[in-house]
């Protein structure tokens, strides 16, 4: 089974940046889309960017483009998410999720129904 581990949450200032990270193992096949979502308190969950292996690439929602960087490191199995000039609005439970794609798939909406979660880890910033 495929399991999704986020780490790298923690209190920041506004202003600040911080990294998640979602170490992923239990792929069936090679074109895994992960995704990052969060909830914030009293909202509903949002997607924030989606990796997709088939292409290497991050595509992001446009509530967090330009301050939010996607990467990955295929050897340790993980993705990244660089959160940088964070808000007080980031502050949420911050989770990576992943649909297991036996085909390639490229783009925001490989991650729209992802079957695979992790637990979140929590950002909070501070103003």
């Amino acid at each position: 089974d495929v399991q999704l581990q986020a780490s790298g949450g923690g209190l920041v200032q506004a202003g600040g940046s911080l990294r998640l990270s979602c170490k992923a193992s239990g792929f069936s096949f090679d074109d895994p889309a992960i995704g990052w979502f969060r909830q914030a308190p009293g909202k509903e969950r949002e997607s924030i960017s989606c990796f997709t292996r088939s292409d290497g690439r991050t595509y992001y929602e446009d509530s967090v483009k330009g301050r939010f960087t996607g990467s990955s490191d295929n050897a340790k199995n993980t993705v990244y998410l660089q959160l940088n000039t964070v808000k007080p609005e980031d502050t949420a439970v911050y989770y990576c999720a992943a649909v297991d794609f036996p085909y390639y798939c490229s783009g925001i909406g490989c991650c729209a129904t992802p079957r695979y979660w992790g637990q979140g880890t929590l950002v909070t910033v501070s103003s």
